[in-house]
């Protein structure tokens, strides 16, 4: 029996031996690679934490002690010395272990964090209530890869630095990296504290010095590290977090488990909130990740154990969205890029390489993103804001105050919209048409194919006095869907996909859900029925020649990728509402709710978006004698009656 298949819970961490305790690393290193090697994952965050969490699980006593992780991706030791090495394989699978912490997994799953920069916060809340409650526990917040560049995580030190007897201790597990090397500010001040070690060093020749000396050596040394404020601020001056008020202890070699273990012993003795600065490496222990200059697999695909190689998966839609930027840039020298900590996952890597004064990484700090887009518009340039759709819901405020208030040509591009799938409720990106409806002015492209991605992305350049949106999926794109006939319309083209027979039923097909549409369309003229098929491109604001075409028909019925109140089909509901037209409409979208892990056709046909759903629905419906309501799929009902 393997070390590893013996850990049923942390407690059993610290019956371990020396010996075993390595041998355990090993094993958890090779279990961690093997599974994402098929599954997929993040594995370079959780690589470099290998030893950091085995020493938390050994110092504090979880769950009775609070472990909350930021960017929840680098958990996965966590959930293997917590129970769930027996069901580890089923990693990111339909029904099994999650890529993130969750609750409902495990009790020692406190926080289901997968948005980065918030544990801090988690945790100074938790840590209180533990104080005004009496509880003598301790609250161990693991912050890493890049987060500390969130202005929340800095929020909450303020806060922190002042709760004087909190038992919090803050873990930096300082990889230098998000996805790629951390930048900014910050960055370079940690960069000192790492890269200086004349501190430990000092300190190192102290000990040996003092402890050489008979009876008294080892008492005079450890008063003299007690008071070690004192050494480090000669040698290696501690302001970054000092001067806040917060008690340091580091850097230290996040890889040498003894020496984190007795940095949380002093941290927890202390009674207060300590920082602990751990030096990691991310992907450290595995040679292809360690040498893999990108991102050091910091979310790869299948791969090869062996030879560390990604199995081929073809051009996705944000390949082909790094191609065309660079061509705008070309065209455009007014035209800059920003990202936030994700030049590669978003493709902005290939603009980079050849605009480089014009590309900006402000780390993981979408609320700056959005605002400093609109710093960039209002001095005479365009910006494009880069960022997975999930993490825009971030800068709502920024979008609406900073950006649309005044009126700044800022082109958002929405990576990983819709259902993302594999990474769970925290990423799919399901809320954003429903959350930009709101706000004044702005324009919301959904392109249903590359050419239309390509065609949609230049006009939204073009616009110079509002917010503009293009948003498209994760994975590969469909094989383009060409227009049989245009409608002009206030705000270009509507494009008909489909029109065949009478006009009994209107589909109206949102972005990457027009390929469902047509299939739709095709059962529906199977059994009889006459079907429009349009997709309006620009799904905000609601073209007026989209609702003749809505009066023309006996039934209109929506299908988008987005939660399902508040959504596109909802707007144009309340849009044919006000302008008097009383054809029924029938809304498809995603049940607003949280959303359990699984691949993106299987959570499609699950919620009901498949094109045997929607037809079965439209035919029911179209061929019913009361078409005097019209009702809402996706788990929702709405009651719109009225005249016919």
């Amino acid at each position: 029996m393997s070390v590893l298949e013996q850990i049923t819970s942390p407690r059993d961490l610290r019956t371990l031996s020396e010996d075993e305790l390595t041998t355990l690393a090993a094993e958890i290193r090779d279990v961690l690679i093997r599974t994402v090697a098929t599954n997929s994952g993040h594995l370079g965050p959780n690589l470099g934490v290998v030893e950091l969490t085995l020493a938390i699980h050994r110092v504090f006593d979880s769950p009775t002690d609070k472990v909350v992780f930021d960017t929840g991706h680098q958990a996965y030791v966590h959930k293997l010395v917590t129970g769930r090495y027996p069901d580890f394989g089923t990693l990111r699978r339909e029904g099994g272990i999650s890529g993130y912490p969750s609750r409902a997994e495990s009790p020692h799953d406190l926080v289901e964090n997968s948005h980065a920069s918030t544990a801090l916060s988690y945790a100074d809340g938790i840590a209180k209530a533990f104080r005004i409650r009496g509880e003598d526990r301790h609250t161990v917040a693991v912050i890493g890869d890049g987060a500390l560049t969130g202005g929340m995580a800095w929020e909450a030190l303020n806060n922190i630095a002042i709760a004087k007897d909190s038992k919090l201790v803050i873990v930096v597990n300082d990889n230098g990296r998000s996805y790629t090397p951390t930048i900014g500010g910050l960055a370079t001040a940690l960069a000192g504290l790492r890269t200086n070690p004349r501190y430990e060093q000092v300190l190192d020749l102290v000990k040996k010095r003092l402890n050489a000396v008979p009876g008294v050596g080892p008492a005079a040394y450890d008063a003299l590290h007690a008071m070690k404020k004192g050494i480090k601020d000669a040698v290696a001056p501690q302001g970054l977090f000092e001067d806040l008020g917060l008690k340091y202890v580091g850097p230290i070699d996040g890889h040498d488990r003894g020496a984190v273990e007795h940095a949380l012993e002093q941290a927890k003795k202390f009674g207060g909130p300590v920082i602990v600065h751990a030096m990691t490496r991310k992907g450290f222990g595995y040679d292809p990740a360690e040498r893999h200059e990108a991102d050091q697999f910091h979310a790869p695909g299948p791969f090869d154990v062996q030879t560390g190689a990604e199995k081929p998966k073809g051009r996705i839609w944000t390949d082909h969205f790094a191609d065309h930027i660079v061509d705008i840039g070309a065209r455009r020298p007014d035209v800059v890029a920003i990202t936030a900590a994700m030049m590669h996952p978003v493709g902005l890597d290939k603009f980079e390489a050849r605009f480089p004064e014009r590309t900006f990484d402000v780390g993981i700090a979408e609320q700056h993103a959005a605002t400093s887009a609109a710093g960039l518009a209002i001095g005479g340039l365009h910006p494009v804001v880069a960022v997975y759709a999930t993490f825009l819901n971030r800068a709502f405020d920024q979008v609406l105050m900073d950006v649309a208030l005044h009126e700044c040509g800022v082109t958002f591009v929405l990576d990983r919209s819709g259902v993302t799938g594999d990474d769970g409720a925290s990423h799919n990106g399901m809320w954003d048409m429903s959350i930009l409806q709101v706000v004044p002015g702005l324009r919301l492209a959904a392109p249903r194919d590359v050419t239309r991605m390509r065609e949609l992305l230049d006009e939204a350049v073009e616009v110079a006095d509002a917010p503009t949106v293009v948003r498209f999926p994760k994975g590969p794109p469909p094989e383009d869907v060409p227009a049989v006939d245009q409608i002009a319309g206030d705000y270009g083209n509507i494009d008909v996909l489909v029109r065949e027979g009478s006009r009994d039923v209107l589909v109206v097909a949102v972005g990457a859900m027009a390929t469902t549409a047509v299939d739709v369309a095709a059962r529906l003229s199977d059994q009889g029925v006459g079907v429009t098929v349009v997709d309006p491109r620009w799904v905000k604001p609601v073209d007026p020649a989209l609702v003749e075409l809505a009066r023309e028909h006996r039934l209109v019925v929506t299908i988008e990728d987005n939660g399902i109140v508040g959504g596109v089909g909802s707007v144009l509901l309340q849009t044919f509402a006000a302008a008097g037209v009383r054809t029924p409409v029938r809304l498809h979208g995603i049940p607003q709710e949280f959303l359990d892990h699984a691949k993106r056709a299987v959570i499609l046909e699950r919620v009901g978006l498949s094109a045997q759903a929607i037809a079965l629905d439209g035919l029911h419906h179209v061929t019913a004698e009361d078409h005097g309501t019209a009702d809402v799929a996706g788990r929702a009902l709405l009651d719109v009656d009225g005249p016919r």
